[in-house]
């Protein structure tokens, strides 16, 4: 069976990578098509020893950062690859749409789904690329056909698979597909070994891209008021003044500490004293998974994946807002609550790599 991967674009490294890695573990032999790949990057490193296929665009979309203002182009983008010469396309989607690509009668596509592109259906975005004027009616032009593009391509696939309810019903609504929910793959036994005997600290961690959209700046001033330490775990990503403007809140009790290597990150999960989550409609949320792993329980916004995978009072604490009073309210009930590592970790055995490699191996044995 000749297999290729497709994916948006290899970057960052954040959670939808994580879960290509394990794809591409699956099937080493399959090459990553993909719309670009930038030389040096974290993404980049981590697939350094696989084949990855850029499209003809890729060296105007990396050229300043032309991959979102050049959006437009996505349509001819995918439309450059020939897959037809392949039984099965694997494809890990969100914002760069990735699909509409060339298949053959007899090609099978599964459709990994991280989120249909939130930019074109109104979730908030972790860039606010549309603050200005001129860049709000290009981009709502834009949209308008993009969406038919989006729809019509999603009509091409043979079996969407959801990262979250969450985001099945997104496919629902915007598709008119349904699909199935595989959670993505948290190491959670790698992460249990190596945090066994760690002893926990007087300090708060966030583990995020730096961008907007993810409650970073809510949390640095509720840090900063309340007066709790914070470690926020991360690098910037595309245009975005985030990181800006943690700097200027870090004196303190904020620390930012960049880009870690797992092995670092699991540290800074087990000694943590608590997890905190405040992205208000997340995809699914790959981080509150890996820190009940390490045994640290979560404060979450009750929105989005973090209601499938934090279980209130048990777990962790659900919040509806993101304000400093309910922040506090929420360290004083945390503070009070007592936590089991084994309840915490048995839940984060449901989000596992291997549940995640079993499920994909048989709705890979269906269709292919």
């Amino acid at each position: 069976m000749k297999v290729a991967l497709v994916h948006d674009y290899i970057k960052e490294y954040g959670g939808a990578e994580r879960v290509l890695r394990v794809l591409s573990e699956l099937f080493p032999e399959a090459p990553i098509y993909t719309a670009f790949k930038v030389k040096g990057s974290t993404a980049e490193k981590e697939f350094h020893n696989r084949r990855i296929i850029e499209s003809k665009l890729a060296p105007l979309l990396k050229t300043w950062r032309l991959y979102s203002p050049l959006r437009f182009l996505i349509p001819t983008i995918w439309k450059s690859f020939d897959l037809s010469g392949y039984d099965l396309v694997i494809t890990s989607a969100s914002w760069y749409v990735t699909r509409g690509f060339k298949v053959g009668s007899k090609t099978k596509v599964i459709c990994y789904c991280h989120t249909p592109p939130r930019w074109l259906y109104g979730y908030e975005m972790s860039v606010g690329f549309t603050k200005y004027w001129p860049v709000k009616i290009y981009a709502a032009i834009v949209s308008h056909f993009l969406r038919i593009y989006d729809f019509k391509t999603a009509q091409t696939v043979d079996q969407f698979v959801a990262n979250s309810e969450n985001v099945k019903k997104r496919i629902a609504k915007f598709y008119r597909k349904d699909s199935v929910v595989i959670y993505p793959p948290v190491n959670v036994e790698e992460i249990m070994a190596k945090t066994k005997n760690c002893q926990k600290e007087n300090y708060f961690l966030i583990v995020s891209r730096l961008v907007g959209a993810k409650g970073l700046e809510a949390a640095a001033k509720a840090a900063k008021k309340i007066g709790f330490n914070l470690k926020i775990v991360g690098e910037a990503s595309g245009f975005t003044e985030v990181k800006d403007k943690l700097i200027k809140l870090s004196g303190g009790n904020v620390e930012l500490l960049g880009r870690v290597d797992d092995d670092a990150l699991y540290q800074l999960y087990g000694k943590a004293k608590g997890f905190i989550a405040l992205a208000r409609d997340e995809d699914f949320g790959m981080t509150v998974v890996e820190a009940q792993a390490a045994g640290t329980p979560v404060i979450a916004f009750n929105g989005g994946g973090f209601r499938e995978s934090v279980v209130d009072g048990v777990t962790g604490i659900l919040i509806n807002e993101t304000d400093e009073k309910t922040i506090e309210e929420a360290i004083k009930r945390f503070n009070q609550q007592k936590w089991e590592r084994g309840a915490l970790q048995e839940n984060a055995l449901k989000f596992s790599k291997e549940t995640f490699i079993k499920k994909m191996k048989a709705i890979i044995a269906k269709y292919a």
